[in-house]
């Protein structure tokens, strides 16, 4: 297999078959190059065919609580009240810079992560609570049914 850049599925696919072949290349050897240069190509096609976007601190709150088998409660002494805990998890509430360093230090979370902007999903339930129960998408006009004058 020549070495050239890996544009395809079936690139990548021959890429990884031929890695595998010279997975036990010695260092120093030009298996262990071809490897190396291989590995390095394969790399950089998956970072650009399938890329891993940063979780949105919540997400990543959230997980890091899972890891370490926090409850809501045991980040009162990080976030503040048990309401403001509430609101950041529920994704109302952003962190405020000392939320971020107290769960950067703390936690250890990446601050990279935490600056990053909440994306809040809504929900189908909040809208119909919202809109009433007509389905979403179909909602009523916030006029219709009422008189004028």
């Amino acid at each position: 297999m020549n070495i050239r850049p890996i544009h395809t599925d079936a690139d990548h696919e021959a890429a990884l078959k031929e890695i595998e072949r010279l997975w036990n290349a010695k260092a120093g050897t030009e298996e262990y190059d071809r490897l190396d240069v291989l590995a390095t190509l394969v790399e950089a096609y998956e970072r650009k065919r399938w890329p891993i976007s940063k979780p949105n601190p919540v997400q990543a709150l959230l997980f890091r609580m899972e890891q370490l088998g926090l409850s809501r409660r045991e980040l009162e002494p990080i976030l503040g009240t048990r309401a403001r805990v509430s609101e950041v998890l529920n994704g109302k509430r952003s962190l405020s810079l000392t939320m971020i360093r107290n769960l950067n230090s703390k936690l250890d979370i990446p601050a990279e992560v935490l600056i990053a902007k909440t994306r809040r999903v809504v929900k189908k339930a909040s809208i119909a609570k919202k809109f009433g129960p007509q389905k979403y998408g179909h909602q009523r006009s916030a006029f219709a049914g009422k008189r004028a004058g």
